[in-house]
């Protein structure tokens, strides 16, 4: 028997089974003793063991009937149920979290090995964020924690590298992610560009200042500068905080915009302000940092350095000099002269597009 006949028997079996009974019912009451419904129904019991006596339904028009109207009346009550019936989820009412499969992650696999984010031994997710099934995209951001020794950079972070499919940038306080697959990315045409905050004669250099194109560019160095180099302590009071900001904006708006390419680097700026000498009772004197601004001021009256030069200006003679200590001892660390020279001009090239020509 064919799978689909069967299945239209099974389904249509109580309906056939329904039918049966109540054209015997209603076979049962017509065969029953009486000339009225209420005698009848006295003597049911004589017609249902007269209507049994044969097995077979009854042909009569009127049992007929009868059974047509029961079996349709199951028919309605099933339709009913089931257009007010609630979604259960029979057998797994305490959940239905279990662990994946292959199956379930192959959607989100890239054929090419070389282009997936590797997860586990068995696990991986496609780089591609753009699948040609939209919902299979996903966040590639993972998030690894482990205690030391656990194995975070040699079972993740090194098998990640070794794929060579993105560009890559990798904080590496221990040192040795370098050493491990530095010869292997250069060897797949990667540019490799170091900074070592704790070796300097093993770093590249770098000039921030270099980086700085627009005003708002500018503001947002100096907002920078700031945040990081208020140390443990609390933040003092803010009106210190916004008189070097105005400085340093009006500083560095001046070798920014005016300096020479080879002066546009923290040199410049720490001496800047070292030469800054004030004198709490003469708010009249003029240092060299004055005379630069006055000459770039008959220039250029609008500028962006100057304006700001002359917000800071306003300040007495002492809390100028208060500026300007504290200025001082903020630029400190800049001021050391491995630091000078690492700082001077820029080899790291932080604005260039390197994924165009590093991706394989």
């Amino acid at each position: 028997m064919k799978p689909g006949i069967k299945k239209l028997i099974i389904r249509n079996l109580p309906f056939v089974f329904f039918f049966f009974l109540a054209d015997k019912a209603g076979q049962a009451f017509r065969l029953a003793y009486g000339a009225d419904v209420g005698t009848k129904i006295l003597n049911i019991g004589d017609g249902f063991a007269a209507a049994f006596q044969n097995p077979l339904p009854s042909f009569h028009t009127q049992d007929l009937l009868v059974g047509a109207i029961g079996a349709a009346f199951l028919m309605l009550a099933l339709a009913i149920k089931r257009q007010n019936a609630k979604k259960y989820r029979k057998g797994i009412e305490y959940g239905s979290a279990r662990w994946g499969t292959e199956k379930d992650i192959k959607p989100f696999v890239d054929p090419k090995f070389q282009n997936n984010v590797i997860l586990t031994g068995t696990e991986y997710l496609t780089m591609n964020t753009r699948p040609k099934n939209p919902a299979n995209a996903r966040n590639l951001n993972c998030c690894i924690i482990g205690s030391s020794g656990s194995g975070k950079t040699r079972f993740w972070l090194t098998p990640q590298l070794l794929q060579a499919h993105s560009s890559y940038v990798v904080v590496d306080p221990k040192g040795g992610i370098l050493g491990q697959v530095g010869s292997f990315l250069e060897k797949q045409g990667y540019t490799i560009k170091v900074f070592n905050s704790v070796d300097f004669a093993r770093s590249m250099h770098y000039n921030p200042i270099s980086y700085l194109k627009t005003e708002s560019d500018i503001l947002k160095y100096v907002n920078t500068l700031i945040l990081n180099t208020k140390g443990d302590g609390k933040e003092g009071d803010e009106f210190w905080s916004k008189c070097e900001t105005l400085l340093y904006c009006a500083l560095l708006g001046y070798i920014v915009f005016e300096g020479k390419p080879e002066d546009r680097n923290m040199i410049a700026l720490v001496d800047m302000i070292n030469s800054m000498e004030t004198k709490e009772d003469d708010d009249k004197h003029k240092h060299a940092v004055d005379y630069m601004f006055m000459g770039l001021e008959k220039r250029k009256p609008d500028h962006f350095a100057v304006r700001q030069y002359k917000k800071f200006k306003l300040a007495s003679g002492k809390t100028a000099r208060s500026i300007l200590v504290s200025c001082g001892a903020r630029l400190a660390p800049f001021d050391i002269s491995q630091l000078r020279e690492i700082m001077s001009y820029d080899e790291l090239e932080l604005d260039c597009q390197w994924q165009s020509e590093n991706v394989q």
